[in-house]
């Protein structure tokens, strides 16, 4: 038997009439609400991803969001109407706070969120402890002549009543530090 002998004869495809789609089914006014529908829901959800992903700008600085004298005026107007309407309802006041390193403190911007970290110096080592996470950095005020027992940088921080008080006994026994939320 030669090779391809197995394969069947052609045959014809038999003459069958168009198909026609009917054109009235897809214009009718249900199919064209749901379809509405169908795309303000794919709509909302893509906004929402949006949002959620949120911007990447690699040029900006983490914690310093933007530099230009109108955003900062911005946001230090917003962050100064949210803190004042806390501070009247007795929830946060301010702190002044002395950071041990005054090269830190000048990194800092009002309106900057920091956790203040204690170091205690014992004989047997060093523990550090956070003593406040998340404080608002309400002002930086200017270096000014040191006394012969200073060291570092004064920051005022806005914080809870509580949390005040134990940054004013951490600052009595350890030396605290400050790292950007």
């Amino acid at each position: 038997m030669p090779p391809g002998a197995d394969v069947p004869p052609p045959c014809e495809v038999p003459h069958f009439a168009p198909v026609r789609v009917r054109v009235g089914l897809l214009r009718s006014p249900r199919l064209v609400r749901h379809r509405r529908r169908a795309v303000a829901v794919g709509l909302a959800v893509t906004a929402a991803a949006l949002v959620a992903a949120g911007p990447r700008d690699t040029d900006r600085s983490r914690g310093h969001p933007d530099r230009s004298p109108s955003a900062r005026a911005a946001s230090a107007a917003t962050g100064e109407r949210a803190a004042l309407r806390a501070r009247r309802a007795g929830a946060l006041v301010t702190a002044p706070v002395r950071i041990a390193d005054a090269a830190t403190v000048r990194l800092l911007r009002p309106g900057d969120r920091v956790d203040v970290i204690a170091a205690e110096e014992t004989a047997t080592g060093g523990e550090a402890r956070v003593v406040a996470r998340g404080a608002r950095v309400s002002e930086v005020p200017e270096p000014v002549e040191e006394g012969p027992g200073e060291g570092g940088a004064l920051v005022v921080l806005s914080v809870p009543r509580a949390v005040a008080a134990g940054l004013a006994g951490a600052s009595a026994t350890a030396r605290l530090a400050v790292t950007l939320c």
